[in-house]
């Protein structure tokens, strides 16, 4: 008989900073408009590697909790400390999503950053989203145990062509839990892998020919097998 075991939810190194610096802000260790100390000290003081600071950090500026200024360093911006509170809640709950939720939000920012990456790509910009193309390529062909980092520095290649800040900056919030749930879950294959090098070549040309429609076909297409994975993944019947 099959027994059903309850699974142990262990929350990421960016979540519990985020939660340690929210604590501090309501103990009013932490006030408006005070300069945090230095990535490194942070690290040191925390425990942890300084990219999961820096992961932490980013995910609480882009949400307008922190501010960073050249020379004068990351500041608590000057709201309320309820007001603060409300938007850490807000970020840690987004921390928590499930896989479903987040391929379905990667596929709504991917399908308009292809279109716009078709109608504002410069040439500068195809020879950066060449380069991780041909990264990506090389990725597969070795086997190498980064290819879903080449991959998803392919996808992150047209938020430079699209010309659209906020949309680049949703695409790095979600992407570490994307990628660490890539590997969990071993999305993809061998074979799907060398599809999707075939893919990228037919996106890459689509935006060359700056054809947007196109773009998007290809980009809807190239992500819909990951989509109903997730959705499998969940017995989701929507």
């Amino acid at each position: 008989m099959d027994i059903e075991m309850e699974k142990i939810l262990v929350e990421k190194p960016s979540s519990i900073i985020i939660r340690k610096l929210k604590e501090m802000i309501e103990l009013g260790v932490l006030k408006p408009n005070q300069v945090l100390p230095p990535e490194r000290k942070l690290s040191e003081q925390f425990g942890v590697g300084r990219s999961h600071v820096r992961e932490a950090l980013k995910k609480m500026e882009y949400f307008g909790i922190l501010k960073t200024q050249p020379q004068s360093g990351t500041f608590v911006v000057g709201l309320g400390a309820k007001a603060i509170e409300g938007l850490i809640s807000n970020i840690l709950e987004i921390d928590n999503n499930d896989f479903f939720s987040l391929i379905e939000t990667r596929v709504t920012l991917e399908l308009r950053i292809a279109e716009l990456a078709a109608k504002r790509r410069t040439e500068a910009d195809l020879v950066l989203v060449k380069n991780t193309l041909d990264a990506y390529q090389e990725a597969v062909k070795e086997n190498s145990e980064d290819i879903s980092e080449k991959d998803f520095m392919f996808h992150l290649s047209l938020c430079r062509c699209a010309k659209n800040s906020t949309l680049k900056s949703l695409m790095m919030i979600i992407t570490p839990d994307i990628l660490s749930q890539f590997d969990n879950k071993r999305v993809c294959s061998n074979d799907d892998r060398k599809n999707a090098i075939d893919e990228h070549n037919a996106l890459y040309k689509a935006i060359v020919d700056q054809d947007s429609e196109k773009a998007r076909e290809i980009m809807s297409n190239h992500l819909n097998p990951i989509l109903m994975f997730a959705k499998e993944k969940y017995d989701l019947d929507y």
